[in-house]
């Protein structure tokens, strides 16, 4: 598998990383680790029948200079690992970009972009937006100069039709209104369903049309 990522982030709350698996090895979940994070798991994906492990992107807070791991599993529970050094800091602990009252008033709005065309039985790639501060304990308010309580997401669950796309276990690592792009394969037209957990047990959900609605 490939891991892809600056060498020298632009902004360390917001570093792009992209995992690729590479044959035809049947995997089962994929592990991020940013070794030097508070949380150095950023996150576990676990991948369900209707799920396409080859190709994840998403967003990430890196804290210091660091290395990045990801480890894919497979179904017969051999491991693969690739690691790539990120020039980032202070990711983990710079201010939101709004502030504490404002980042909560679309909190848990989720929206879903599919990135190719629909064709049943074939591979697609979605993008996953949602709306959440994700705040990680570690943040200050500028005004109060006070740490803004804890508040991320823990859990993200996507199904087709009802059977499992990808279960992710996340951290305090991933980044505010949190964008992922994932693959599945959709055997025929039906509904993406989007189930979001944080960590005050508040769940967001929503479902969205295989191929959306013409217009």
């Amino acid at each position: 598998m490939d891991i892809d990522a600056p060498a020298r982030a632009l902004d360390a709350a917001l570093v792009p990383v992209t995992l690729t698996v590479k044959g035809d090895q049947p995997i089962k979940s994929i592990y991020l680790v940013i070794d030097n994070n508070p949380g150095p798991l950023a996150g576990h994906f676990i991948f369900g029948p209707q799920g396409d492990p080859h190709s994840l992107k998403l967003r990430v807070r890196v804290n210091a200079y660091t290395y990045m791991h990801a480890v894919a599993e497979t179904r017969d529970n051999q491991l693969y690992a690739v690691a790539r050094f990120v020039k980032a800091a202070g990711g983990c602990s710079a201010p939101a970009g709004a502030d504490q009252q404002q980042a909560m008033q679309d909190i848990g709005h989720i929206k879903v972009r599919l990135m190719r065309p629909f064709v049943a039985g074939k591979p697609m790639e979605a993008q996953l937006m949602i709306r959440h501060p994700n705040f990680n304990g570690m943040q200050m308010d500028q005004v109060t100069r006070l740490y803004t309580p804890a508040l991320f997401i823990r859990t993200i669950d996507v199904s087709y039709n009802g059977a499992q796309v990808m279960h992710l276990d996340s951290d305090i690592s991933l980044s505010s209104d949190p964008v992922i792009n994932f693959g599945f394969i959709p055997p025929q037209k039906g509904q993406l369903k989007v189930l979001v957990r944080d960590t005050k047990d508040a769940t967001f959900g929503q479902s969205f049309d295989v191929p959306p609605p013409a217009g």
